[in-house]
């Protein structure tokens, strides 16, 4: 009786040890079952069989692509242990069973596919019961079916009819599905006994049982099927596959595989599939699907029974997606989760290679984050995904410059820079990094000492930079021109023009073909005012780039700079008949036909504007809130003429409660456009406060590369930015949504239309149109300017000097307005004051002929005709050469 109880524990024993991999300790326990039990000889040749073909596989792995090398001498004592065990016949039918299993499997590592098949043929191996059975015969039968589907693929089909080849594909292939059904049983039995284990079991001496490994066989039946599916062109049942495995509950053994399986069908989804085409998971599949291969022959899909099947996730309120690009991201935001959670970061030498296979496969599953999100646009949730794989980064550039990109994309510039930095310091040969800083600084940061840093980087490079150096010379070109643009010294501004037009011409001279280089030279020297020689270097660069809108933009400004408005307004035309929803041309339009073809033409071209921004943006003004259509629309239904419509007073608090209210911070392309950098003055409440938020030129630039670069104080900014929000708050009509530079094009329009009415001499629509604009951003000192404009058009100076005084407040440097306010100042008899404005206003811009007459109009007011005499004469020089709008409109942006 006491045998028998200790036969038993050792036989509990023994299956634990078969269950958990433990082969070294079954020697010693067959040797204990042996002396009390002899009647289980052939159990223990049978398991001492097992034992040592285990061992053997264990130091010596089967890999992809083996080949066997027939009987080594480990392997003919397995082949003895197991022909015992079998020859004998007194094996229980399950262990006898297990003995062919055995037998099959050693016949395939030895070679002998033929002998493995024929032996798996008089098993019955779909016969097997997968109730009731020990776990380590699932790990058995899972590997018997994935070793019969390896074996069918070396053996040759007798017969080469297609028919017998598609049978034979659908038998491998089922063969692959079982295994992996049953060995995601077998890993989830193992691993609910193991926790079971640990909670029941008190704990005692002895070596804690290593994490479960899937080995060869377990793992190709996992993965084999799927692959079959794709290399036949069957990526529908391949993808269901995926889907299969994806569901199954998930164990410890099965994680790196589970990440690795997300990953590829997030692949397929992004690569190899659209949203026509896609399934949900929850769907039965297409049939015929778009995705199979047509020119093949698809093989018939078997539904296989087993008695048992691995448990799946269940539930009311498990998500699914809907279409492929959700479904792709859920994917890999889980690969990302578990890539991060394995993160292997030990620096030591015994962990490098593991850290390499970390980062490969965290740098696989961001790479294709960065398709899924960048297709969507979602550039910001991308920046905070590959924030994550910072922990990976170190001394790893192409995570780093990956982070870099989307940081630009997500509008992050000054970040952006700063991770740049790093990718320069990684790969400090790379010129095109040090350039797409540049990029950042000169075009939204406004940082134009950090952009000649790394503008200089390039040029220092050398030969190095290649190609890249000419564009480096460039980018120092337009640091210069913009610093230029920012100097308020005249003596500054003449030396910064001067480097800037060497380096273009350096760029021009290192790359003789690029347009770019030849259009920067010539707007240089346009804004230079040397007028023919930037006409012939413009025309150059048309040569090179027939259908350059900033090349054509130029050319008609440097037409109406030689008073030829009519050849510029042709050349305008033609631009707009290649970029027609191009807004700063149609601006310039809109500025030529008021001098060539009437007022009239030109609110035409501002009805034309609204139209072209109500299809391109399809954006609802939210304050109609349904009291009657908006004056937007109500001028692009109407099929009169702007002149011809009635336009509402929007002087009437009445009627101006009608009017759009949005916000926004985009900076404009004419008019809202300040000048150089100075202190702001403390600004006195508006009169009339009202819509939302609006952020100046400077902390605008940060949003769009189509402004001006003409500079203003960030400091003024936001002034007018807390202005706008402050009058924001005491409005109660609904905030914008969506972009902001939509918003800010509308306002520019509404504004051109307003400057046309008040050359018009109507006050009434131009109040309208001004009201629009002001609804839009009620605190920007270019709305604040055109009201000074329409109430001296209604010959209200005190008012319109209130106007242009708080206009001054928020952007102390804007010229219009200082030249405007000195002439009211004028008319007063203030004129010391006029002339200290007037002469702030020439510090400004130099080459604003109209202040310069001003100026000379207070002078000789006040007896000083010696120095009236000299500003007429600047004015006359300047006004020769001055173009329709400031050549400064065209955006200086590498």
């Amino acid at each position: 009786m006491a045998a028998k109880k200790s036969g038993s524990r050792l036989e509990t024993e023994i299956e634990r040890c078969r269950s958990e991999g433990q082969w070294d300790r079954i020697p010693e326990l067959v040797r204990q079952l042996s002396a009390k039990l002899i009647s289980n000889d052939d159990l223990g040749e049978l398991l001492l069989g097992e034992a040592k073909l285990q061992q053997y596989l264990k130091e010596n792995p089967i890999k992809q692509g083996y080949s066997p090398r027939g009987a080594r001498p480990q392997l003919v004592e397995v082949r003895k242990h197991l022909t015992a065990a079998l020859d004998r016949g007194n094996l229980k039918s399950e262990y006898m069973q297990e003995a062919h299993l055995l037998m099959a499997k050693l016949s395939y590592v030895e070679g002998d596919y033929r002998e493995a098949t024929s032996i798996y043929s008089r098993v019955g191996l779909d016969e097997v019961q997968l109730v009731g059975i020990p776990m380590y015969r699932l790990s058995m039968i899972a590997e018997a079916y994935a070793t019969k589907g390896l074996c069918l693929e070396k053996v040759p089909v007798a017969s080469p009819v297609s028919n017998r080849n598609t049978d034979r594909d659908q038998e491998i292939i089922t063969c692959y599905e079982k295994s992996g059904d049953i060995a995601l049983l077998y890993l989830q039995e193992m691993e609910k006994a193991l926790s079971t284990g640990l909670h029941n079991r008190s704990p005692k001496p002895g070596p804690v049982s290593q994490e479960q490994e899937l080995g060869y066989f377990l793992e190709t039946g996992l993965q084999r099927a799927h692959v079959i599916h794709f290399k036949n062109g069957n990526l529908t049942r391949g993808v269901g596959r995926f889907r299969e495995i994806l569901r199954a509950i998930e164990t410890r053994t099965t994680q790196n595989l589970r990440m690795t399986i997300a990953r590829q069908l997030a692949e397929i989804l992004l690569r190899g599939m659209c949203e026509q085409s896609y399934w949900s998971p929850l769907e039965d599949p297409p049939h015929p699907s778009p995705l199979d291969d047509p020119l093949r022959q698809a093989s018939r899909a078997k539904d296989y029974a087993l008695s048992r099947r691995p448990r799946v996730y269940s539930g009311e309120s498990i998500f699914c997606p809907q279409e492929n690009t959700e479904e792709a991201l859920l994917l890999l935001l889980i690969s990302e989760s578990m890539a991060n959670r394995d993160a292997v970061l030990s620096r030591i030498p015994e962990h490098n290679n593991d850290r390499i296979i970390s980062l490969q496969s965290a740098s696989v599953v961001y790479d294709l984050l960065t398709i899924a999100l960048g297709r969507r646009g979602q550039y910001e949730m991308l920046s905070e995904c590959l924030e994550r794989a910072m922990k990976f980064a170190f001394e790893e550039f192409h995570l780093w410059y990956q982070f870099a990109l989307s940081l630009m994309a997500a509008g992050k510039s000054a970040r952006a820079v700063r991770v740049l930095k790093e990718c320069i310091r990684l790969k400090p040969d790379d010129p095109t990094i040090p350039l797409l800083a540049v990029k950042l600084c000169i075009g939204t940061l406004h940082w134009l000492e950090e952009g000649e840093r790394f503008a200089k980087m390039v040029v220092d490079m050398g030969e190095k930079a290649s190609e890249f150096r000419a564009k480096g010379y460039l980018a120092i070109g337009l640091v210069y021109s913009l610093k230029a643009s920012d100097a308020s010294l005249r003596g500054m501004q003449e030396e910064y023009q001067k480097k800037a037009l060497g380096a273009f011409q350096r760029a021009q001279s290192l790359s003789p073909t690029d347009h770019i280089a030849v259009f920067y030279l010539a707007l240089q020297l346009a804004v230079s005012r040397q007028i023919p020689e930037a006409l012939g270097y413009v025309r150059q660069a048309l040569q090179l780039q027939g259908d350059d809108a900033h090349s054509l933009h130029l050319l008609a400004l440097l037409l109406s700079a030689q008073k030829h408005y009519h050849d510029a307004l042709n050349i305008i035309e033609m631009a707009l008949s290649e970029y027609p929803e191009n807004f700063i041309l149609l601006f310039t339009k809109v500025k030529l036909e008021t001098v060539c073809r009437g007022p009239d033409e030109a609110l035409l071209t501002c009805k034309h504007m609204l139209q072209i921004w109500k299809s391109c943006y399809n954006l609802t003004n939210p304050s109609d809130s349904g009291r009657g259509s908006s004056l937007l629309d109500r001028a692009i239904a109407d099929r009169r003429q702007l002149n011809t419509m009635t336009l509402p007073d929007f002087s009437d608090p009445e009627t101006a409660s009608d009017s759009s209210s949005v916000s926004g911070s985009e900076p404009s392309l004419h008019f809202f456009v300040s000048s150089h950098h100075c202190p702001p003055s403390k600004p006195e409440p508006p009169p009339k406060p009202g819509g939302h938020a609006f952020c100046d030129h400077a902390l605008g630039r940060r949003l769009s590369s189509a402004c001006s670069v003409h500079a203003t104080s960030v400091a003024a900014s936001r002034v007018e930015q807390a202005l706008s929000e402050v009058a924001s708050s005491l409005q109660s009509s609904a905030p914008k949504q969506g972009p902001l530079h939509p918003w800010m094009t509308l306002a520019q329009i509404w504004l051109h239309a307003a400057e046309v009415y008040i050359g018009m001499g109507k006050p009434t629509e131009a109040t309208a149109c001004t009201q629009e604009a002001a609804s839009l951003f009620p605190m920007s000192h270019n709305v604040l300017f055109m009201k000074g404009q329409v109430a001296e058009l209604r010959g209200n100076m005190d008012e319109a000097k209130r106007w242009y005084e708080e206009a001054l407040s928020i952007s102390p440097t804007h010229v219009k307005t200082m030249q405007r306010l000195g002439l009211i100042l004028h008319q007063l008899g203030r004129y010391s004051l006029a002339e200290k404005v007037l002469r702030d206003a020439v510090q400004v811009n130099s080459t604003a002929h109209d202040v310069w007459n001003s100026l000379g109009e207070v002078l000789q007011a006040q007896g000083n005709d010696d120095a009236a005499t000299e500003c007429f004469l600047t004015a006359l020089e300047m006004e020769a050469s001055s173009p329709i709008l400031p050549f400064t409109i065209i955006p200086r942006t590498l």
